[in-house]
């Protein structure tokens, strides 16, 4: 029985070696690659792939972002995130959202083949790496929090990444398909939640939690 994947990651030449990886197995095939969270998103709802690899950090939507959505979507769809974020507010944030299995992309190959078969049979994976992290998170009461961004609303995450990548309050709203005026709205909620009040100080939380790359 073949498992179909959708590999979600800023960088092609990375996807391609992680597809050339992982269709050396003949029980594994990518249905289909995206290069932003939103464009995963919609090539989900389209494909219908069994298992999504994504990274956390994905232009217009990111891969925490994009997890919770499916996790909300699809009881059937899997998650797992392959990331260059080791921190235990990434993996917290991760596995709360719905994710089934984080791996960072410092590891082995056959580390993500490992995650790959157990998410698929329904089981949770961690890297080794990462394991003193979950051990962390059960453990610390005050981890229950995340990351600085619990306190925000899912679309004040999505206007906190455009914001971020640059995007006036006008390109939001159109982005988003709502009036600017909102976007403001918004923005004002979440420099409140997150006692920031600067657009430069926004960007570089953003930067810290991986919702964006610099």
């Amino acid at each position: 029985m073949q498992t179909s994947i959708l590999l979600a990651d800023p960088h092609a030449i990375f996807r391609h070696a992680v597809r050339a990886l992982i269709e050396k197995r003949e029980d594994l095939f990518v249905i289909g690659e995206a290069s932003d969270g939103q464009e995963a998103m919609n090539l989900a709802q389209q494909l219908k792939p069994e298992l999504i690899i994504t990274e956390i950090a994905m232009p217009r939507l990111s891969g925490i972002e994009l997890t919770r959505r499916l996790a909300r979507s699809s009881c059937r769809l899997r998650v797992l995130i392959l990331s260059m974020h080791e921190g235990r507010s990434h993996v917290a944030d991760a596995l709360r959202a719905g994710a089934s299995g984080y791996v960072v992309k410092t590891g082995s190959g056959d580390d993500l083949l490992q995650a790959i078969d157990a998410v698929r049979e329904g089981r949770s994976y961690l890297s080794p790496a990462l394991a003193q992290h979950l051990v962390d998170i059960v453990s610390d009461d005050g981890d229950r929090r995340g990351s600085g961004l619990s306190a925000l609303s899912s679309r004040e995450r999505e206007v906190l990444q455009l914001i971020a990548e640059g995007l006036a309050s006008k390109e939001i709203a159109a982005e988003l398909g709502v009036s600017p005026r909102t976007i403001e709205s918004h923005r004002y909620s979440l420099m409140e939640k997150l006692d920031v009040h600067k657009i430069s100080g926004l960007v570089r939380l953003a930067i810290r939690e991986g919702l964006v790359t610099p």
